[in-house]
């Protein structure tokens, strides 16, 4: 299986409610952290979702 490095790079502070559960999801939580997740379509949705915090390396 293919994988994804997901790493945040902005905050979750004033976000919404359904944004900082996507978050905590994909097992971040801190700028900076780094997750490396399996390349699936409800990661790529998860991703797509908060797309504007998180960075992508395939």
């Amino acid at each position: 299986m293919a994988k994804v490095i997901v790493k945040q790079v902005k905050s979750i502070i004033g976000r919404p409610e359904s944004q900082c559960k996507v978050i905590k999801a994909l097992g971040l939580g801190r700028i900076g952290q780094t997750k490396e997740l399996g390349d699936t379509p409800a990661v790529r949705g998860m991703i797509a979702k908060v797309s504007h915090l998180v960075e992508v390396v395939e």
